[in-house]
């Protein structure tokens, strides 16, 4: 494997371990397995390296006005296997490395127990909501989405086994 994958995966292994950090600090969704990570690139030269990366692991499955989202052959994470990444565009509002979005087993029952609280937040979006974590001290923001983007964007995984489908 050559240098820019490694570091590639080993950006998205530090965003997960950092996002299950929070959402373990904050949550007791301790199960919860990761289903899509956003690396944040910070500059034009940084988002054209990570793009080309993410090109190189999988193919595009949907486009946003802020990046590209890849279905990639799957990466082992300490929350899982993960399969689904965007690249988002440099953002001078997103100073942070990233986010991991997990799968809770009863969404409507953690939007209750958690909406609401310090550091979390909800986002509505046309087919989908996102309950968001933030907490300053960490580089990395936790969400919880419902239903998860694999499924919004009518995807099946490409290791089926690791998601019981």
């Amino acid at each position: 494997m050559d240098e820019a994958k490694k570091q590639f995966i080993k950006i998205v292994e530090d965003i997960v371990e950092q996002a299950r950090d929070l959402r373990d600090k904050y949550t007791i969704e301790k199960s919860a397995p990761v289903n899509y990570v956003c690396i944040f690139s910070h500059d034009d030269i940084e988002y054209n390296e990570l793009l080309a990366v993410a090109h190189e692991l999988g193919t595009v499955v949907h486009e946003t006005k802020m990046g590209l989202v890849f279905q990639i052959q799957p990466i082992n994470t300490v929350s899982g296997q993960l399969e689904l990444l965007k690249i988002r565009k440099p953002d001078s509002k997103r100073p942070e490395r990233g986010d991991a979005d997990f799968t809770v087993s009863d969404y409507p029952a953690f939007k209750k127990m958690y909406l609401g609280k310090l550091g979390f937040g909800i986002i509505v979006r046309p087919n989908m909501e996102m309950i968001e974590l933030a907490n300053p001290t960490y580089d990395v923001l936790a969400y919880f989405s419902y239903p998860p983007l694999f499924e919004v964007l009518g995807l099946t995984f490409k290791d089926a086994n690791s998601r019981g489908k």
